[in-house]
């Protein structure tokens, strides 16, 4: 018999709306998860499993009364959500000491949305301070361990997350990504992070990086749950001013086809020098897998892309120490010795350079809708290395090495998205990027979905 915390939101789903699961049976196993795993993993910052038993309880009730269609679409089923998502009564820290105590009145957007659909909400994942690095080595909340290595980082900032669902404590998480911070979590962890088109998330309710480059996005155990989520997070919101109301799709339907005809693009000629070895042949096959299932695939330079990872690696942090400006000046001490470096990094860059790197920004995105005018996908490692121990390099260092190949499509706000693609010879995940067009998550999701389907 399959254990309940191992179900994937689409099986969760299913069981739930034939009245052979019970929320609560769900919730709880999901809690039970966590208290065995989380001591070892330190993926949450904050448990709600008292909120999470009675909002289970009410769910049941609908449950029992309602007809399958008249449930909401996602029922009774659990997630968590990065600790930088605003929850109406639950402490939002934003992964710094100086909001420890900070209890927002209201939701964020996107929790409100999720709840609305019937989820469940079981606590707020650690992140990397503020969201500004991709180790999730947080002085103040812990370290995240990465539940394949745990003497391995988890990556981030969406690290929590990532560590939880690669630990089975949930079937969804939140995550957001400013630089790859839901890829490379995903990636490094073995699990399924999609950042969508910039704009098709509200970004409301979420504690800011980069008024420019930040994304919200669901991550999952499967794609397939990856669409479930986003069907009920995208969408416009008329009170944030980043989302567009352009139309939506049921990226749900996604079903297992051959890729005939589909154009694919592998980023190899010039950029996957930049890959370990076994992460650049990992990729090559699921290039390999691609050409099987009916595409054509075609190696191109992408050597270009390095200074669009180089203009959001800027951007980044100018931006954030915009946001955190007076704090940082006045009370420099509440922020960790790598964060405050950052910011301080970012502060310190004249306009000249943010001019220049937002020109950049306007030319790459020019670069990729002509690209996509040819090539219907583009394909690339999620990250250049698997999951680095956590006592090693610096956070700095880190950045540097895991978002090249992340960050430009934070920079042009293209959708993309991680998926597993196989292990290295230390057992650790690799993750496979499936980038779209604008607005094309269906396209992307549908090509991970027959992808994982091949490769299971």
């Amino acid at each position: 018999m399959t254990e309940l915390h191992t179900l994937t939101v689409h099986e969760a789903q299913t069981l739930i709306r034939q009245k052979k699961l019970s929320p609560l049976e769900l919730v709880e196993a999901c809690l039970r998860q966590i208290e065995q795993r989380e001591t070892t993993i330190n993926a949450f910052i904050t448990v709600t499993a008292e909120q999470a038993i009675e909002e289970a309880k009410a769910a049941e009730a609908l449950q029992m009364k309602s007809t399958a269609n008249e449930m909401p679409p996602l029922l009774g089923i659990p997630f968590a959500a990065k600790d930088l998502y605003d929850t109406a009564g639950i402490r939002t820290t934003g992964g710094t000491s100086y909001r420890a105590d900070d209890i927002p009145n209201a939701d964020a957007e996107v929790v409100m949305r999720l709840k609305n659909a019937g989820m469940i909400l079981l606590g707020k994942t650690n992140t990397h301070e503020i969201a500004l690095g991709v180790t999730t080595v947080n002085p103040h909340y812990g370290a995240t361990h990465n539940p394949h290595d745990t003497s391995r980082i988890a990556g981030g900032s969406s690290g929590g997350s990532a560590a939880a669902l690669a630990a089975q404590m949930c079937p969804a998480a939140l995550g957001t990504d400013t630089g790859g911070s839901i890829r490379i979590p995903a990636s490094v962890c073995g699990v399924v992070g999609l950042k969508p088109t910039y704009g098709r998330i509200s970004l409301r309710g979420i504690m800011p990086l980069s008024w420019n480059l930040d994304h919200a996005g669901p991550m999952t155990r499967s794609v397939l749950d990856a669409g479930l989520m986003l069907n009920v997070m995208a969408g416009y919101d008329a009170d944030e001013p980043t989302t567009v109301n352009t139309p939506l799709q049921d990226y749900a339907e996604i079903t297992e086809t051959s890729l005939k005809g589909v154009r694919i693009a592998l980023a190899e000629e010039g950029y996957m020098d930049f890959a370990n070895p076994e992460v650049a042949a990992a990729v090559r096959q699921s290039a390999s897998v691609f050409e099987d299932l009916g595409a054509t695939v075609e190696s191109v330079n992408f050597n270009w892309l390095t200074e669009a990872a180089r203009a959001n690696g800027l951007m980044t942090p100018a931006d954030g120490a915009a946001y955190h400006h007076e704090r940082m000046n006045a009370t420099p001490e509440v922020y960790g010795e790598d964060v405050l470096r950052r910011l301080r990094m970012g502060a310190a860059y004249t306009s000249t350079e943010y001019a220049r790197a937002r020109r950049t920004q306007t030319e790459m995105k020019r670069r990729m809708a002509r690209f996509f005018e040819k090539y219907d996908l583009l394909i690339l490692p999620s990250t250049a290395v698997t999951a680095p121990p956590i006592e090693g390099p610096d956070a700095v260092e880190q950045a540097k090495l895991l978002t090249r190949f992340t960050a430009p499509f934070n920079l042009t706000g293209l959708p993309a998205l991680s998926v597993p693609c196989g292990m290295d010879s230390q057992g650790l995940p690799i993750g496979l990027q499936i980038v779209g067009a604008e607005w094309q998550e269906k396209k992307v999701l549908g090509a991970g979905y027959t992808y994982e389907q091949a490769t299971k």
